[in-house]
């Protein structure tokens, strides 16, 4: 049986190439982690050329940094760069439009596509969040980020993430009803488990 860490190290997204000149390590580095950028981008603004518009940002900013980053946590200083740009993009609008939950594509549902029609009914349930709320249950739970971290990358205290965080939960809870054994066990599964590290 392989261990934890050894699958990760053999998976080709947990490598960093550190051959070649700078554009080939930034090409390997942004055809490895476009998708899970994009995955972050989409859950945070709930619109798919947004976050298309959000994930070419944070490419040309890691790039223009990759003498800081390229060595170390390049994906990470990506994703800091959609959540702040993000977040400007709110502070600018100060509100936020949203496709109505009915007129998002209906999922089809077929024996091997049930975590997709999940995934689906989780993200149409966190658009109904109110911003703020989206956005600590976004970073706290589906990015697995730390309470702290949440808090900086947000700028606000870790109160106001224990709080978002819980009231943003109950809502989900609420707006998935008897569904909350689909679409919320996977974020249920990953609270229980911060709570255990405690």
């Amino acid at each position: 049986m392989v261990s934890d860490d050894a699958a990760i190290l053999d998976d080709p997204r947990a490598k960093v190439v550190t051959t070649g000149t700078q554009a080939e390590r930034f090409t390997a580095f942004a055809r490895d982690r476009s998708p899970e950028l994009s995955r972050i981008a989409y859950l945070l603004c709930g619109d798919v050329h947004r976050a298309a518009d959000l994930v070419q940002l944070a490419l040309e900013r890691t790039y223009r940094a990759w003498n800081r980053v390229g060595d170390g946590e390049p994906f990470a200083y990506a994703r800091k760069v959609i959540a702040t740009a993000r977040i400007d993009s709110w502070r600018r609008t100060k509100h936020d439009v949203l496709v109505a939950p009915t007129d998002l594509r209906p999922g089809s549902a077929s024996d091997g596509t049930q975590h997709v029609v999940d995934r689906d009914e989780l993200v149409r349930a966190l658009r109904q969040l109110p911003a703020a709320q989206r956005r600590i249950v976004v970073l706290r739970y589906l990015l697995d980020r730390t309470e702290k971290q949440t808090a900086e990358d947000l700028g606000i205290s870790r109160g106001s993430v224990k709080s978002g965080a819980s009231r943003g939960l109950d809502r989900l809870r609420e707006i998935l009803g008897d569904r909350h054994s689909g679409p919320l066990a996977a974020t249920d599964d990953a609270i229980s488990r911060k709570e255990a590290q405690r």
